[in-house]
């Protein structure tokens, strides 16, 4: 007990900072301003390396997905004009082609929309009262049992974790090498409090696996000593103490972004986390986990509907759709509402592209606090569970716990998402999920309880193995370095006619060619190349709804 209560003072340092009062303020100071247009942009959807990570165009070469004027950052003019007019601003989405700005300027605000290139100007937080008592991220937690260690010492080298794991056979990706090498995850959330200090994030640290972290919430970088939430949520994820605790993507690597303020709850917390979800796409990450989600906030004017719940109509599932559009795969919570008056979960998880997790317990048996659906378009969902009850984490004390919440269900699927993902690197973002639902115990007897049931991931590994028949099986592409003439070889193919795209590393397409494979010699293309210039470049071959990405080097 002298435990718990050291944790809370650290964590929520702000309840002793109130003295009696547990209600606090927040400013209504902020707005959130939509732009008309993109004009006299400065950056050309042809040169996107100038606002986009490598990285992040060849997640979109390998997918096939074009750059588009959404990937064009807000016109800097815009920008520049509002802030010399004294507006701060605080956050950019180029999705929505829009700032979220702070302001005191009431005759501003009232002539602003004024402006030509103003679309329109609406507030997204308000005044209000925060009620410390509520914990909006998690329902319970206990200290666990060091003495149940005992039996796994030298037996399990997951130790807590190894329920929660193996009930998805997530340890069969283990097993075979995919642990999350190569793969960004980036998580949004509330803050990673100690991240940098605690004991199961050693080897996050020594190994350089964190790649950045940035707060849009307050601003800046710092976000270390904020909310332990996300902590607690990265430690399932990449937690990594043999014997102790092994987290579902141990050696992935990780982007840490707040977008959450814990002490209140408010529409621009949707704002935030658009700009976050944007900021995950421009570096690259591959995956997104989230385990935050909004339906009332502290100002009843601002409450979602249920007929908001329809996957379109919220900022966040909004951009969580697009998120996806980028290639991204988003995992978010179901939300913890199951067991109260709203019981519906929570957006962004009525996105049809989200893979929406609820909660079990470690019997595999509904967690009755996990929301449920269905959406209000009548949509499946949850759409997978996985243990959210007695799930074990670490705290902010450096100790392991036991809390329930769909909070803590979410990032075991994340990570294993990311091993599989990292085992099928050829596939795109919504084959991997989908390989996650198919692979499901309710998948052809789904409710909107548990969704399609529980995920084995032995079982994905098998279906996406199967429908890719090892690609490398299927083509070969030789030489490679080559000089002039690339060769194709094709061994078995599902249609005859077959597409060539070649692209540079700025994700420009540069070559197309059509080919029937009826006319040729025993399945052989050659291509000659000899007017590119030397350097890296990316293939892509297509046949009917399959396809094959390569990267290749001209000498």
């Amino acid at each position: 007990m002298v435990i718990m209560n050291k944790f809370y003072k650290i964590v929520f340092p702000i309840i002793f900072l109130c003295n009696i009062n547990i209600y606090a303020q927040v400013s209504p100071n902020k707005y959130v301003i939509s732009f008309t247009d993109k004009n006299n942009n400065q950056y050309s959807v042809n040169q996107p390396n100038e606002f986009l990570s490598q990285r992040a165009i060849e997640r979109r070469i390998k997918q096939d997905i074009d750059i588009v004027e959404n990937d064009l950052p807000i016109t800097s003019a815009y920008v520049d004009s509002l802030q010399k007019l004294g507006l701060t601003i605080l956050n950019k989405s180029k999705w929505f082609n829009s700032l979220t700005i702070f302001s005191t300027d009431s005759l501003l605000l009232d002539t602003i929309e004024n402006i030509s290139f103003i679309k329109n100007l609406k507030k997204s937080s308000s005044i209000h009262k925060k009620n410390y008592d509520y914990n909006k991220f998690f329902c319970k937690r206990k200290k666990v049992d060091y003495s149940s260690l005992n039996n796994k010492i030298g037996v399990s080298k997951y130790g807590y974790s190894e329920n929660q794991i193996k009930m998805l056979n997530g340890h069969v990706l283990h097993n075979n090498g995919n642990q999350g090498q190569g793969m960004q995850i980036a998580v949004i959330d509330a803050g990673f409090y100690h991240v940098n200090s605690l004991p199961a994030f050693d080897s996050l640290l020594l190994n350089n696996q964190i790649l950045g972290t940035k707060d849009f919430v307050d601003g800046g970088s710092s976000v270390y000593e904020d909310h332990s939430h996300g902590m607690s949520v990265l430690s399932i994820l990449a937690g990594n103490v043999p014997y102790i605790f092994i987290g579902t993507a141990p050696k992935a690597k990780y982007w840490l972004l707040r977008s959450e303020d814990a002490s209140t709850e408010s529409l621009i917390e949707e704002e935030n986390w658009a700009s976050a979800a944007e900021f995950a796409d421009s570096v690259g990450a591959d995956v997104i986990s989230c385990s935050l989600g909004y339906s009332v906030f502290d100002d009843a004017a601002q409450n979602h509907t249920y007929a908001d719940m329809d996957g379109k109509t919220t900022r966040i599932s909004r951009a969580a759709n697009i998120a996806t559009s980028k290639g991204i795969l988003v995992v978010n919570s179901a939300g913890n509402e199951g067991n109260k008056l709203w019981k519906y979960l929570t957006a962004p998880s009525d996105a049809d592209s989200v893979l929406c997790v609820g909660a079990v317990d470690k019997n595999g048996d509904y967690a009755s606090f996990s929301s449920t659906g269905p959406t209000y378009d009548g949509r499946i969902k949850p759409n997978i569970v996985s243990q959210g009850k007695n799930t074990v984490f670490q705290a902010g004390d450096g100790l392991f716990y036991e809390g329930n919440g769909t909070s803590f269900s979410t990032p075991i699927i994340a990570g294993l998402a990311a091993c599989l993902w990292q085992a099928h690197p050829t596939v795109n973002n919504m084959e991997i999920f989908n390989a996650i639902v198919q692979s499901s115990n309710q998948y052809h007897n789904p409710d909107n309880i548990t969704g399609f049931g529980i995920p084995d991931f032995g079982k994905a590994n098998l279906f996406l193995d199967y429908n890719d028949s090892g690609k490398e099986n299927i083509i070969s592409v030789y030489p490679n370095p080559f000089i002039d003439v690339l060769n194709f070889d094709f061994y078995s193919i599902d249609n005859d006619n077959i597409e060539i795209e070649l692209y540079n590393i700025l994700g420009q397409k540069i070559s197309f060619n059509k080919h029937n494979l009826a006319f040729t010699s025993y399945n052989k293309i050659q291509i000659n190349f000899n007017s590119l210039e030397n350097g890296i470049y990316f293939l892509r071959v297509a046949s009917k709804d399959k396809f094959y990405t390569k990267k290749v080097i001209k000498q």
